[in-house]
């Protein structure tokens, strides 16, 4: 059974910083593309930031040069360390598996329970 396990949320003010989590099991990490999403109120899921196996990675445009995605693959684990937050950054960030082969389909993937993301102005 897979699962994903976020930590790391919480309210911050505008300009500071958080760092998410995921530790995954019950997959083999290391075939797996892991990725960071968000849903915020009255909107629909987006990505945040992306890595392969290999460690390249990808990132929303609104987030580049402010969040960097990580992973450690010995701890079946990512990262997202979150900087300069702005208010329009509060979401509820949910941490998604997919296998390598099917990369470009998350929704096939499994997901997280989420863990929210508040920046006060």
């Amino acid at each position: 059974q897979v699962q994903l396990v976020e930590s790391g949320g919480g309210l911050v003010q505008a300009g500071g910083s958080l760092r998410l989590s995921c530790v995954a099991s019950g997959i083999v990490f290391s075939d797996n593309v892991m990725g960071w999403y968000r849903q915020a109120p009255g909107k629909q899921r987006e990505l945040v930031a992306r890595i392969t196996p290999g460690a390249s990675t990808q990132y929303a445009d609104s987030v580049k040069g402010r969040f960097t995605i990580s992973r450690v693959n010995g701890k079946s684990t990512i990262y997202l360390q979150m900087n300069s937050l702005e208010p329009e950054d509060t979401a509820v960030y949910y941490c998604n598996a997919v296998h390598l082969r099917l990369a470009q389909h998350p929704n096939q993937g499994s997901w997280g329970q989420g863990t929210q993301v508040t920046v006060s102005s």
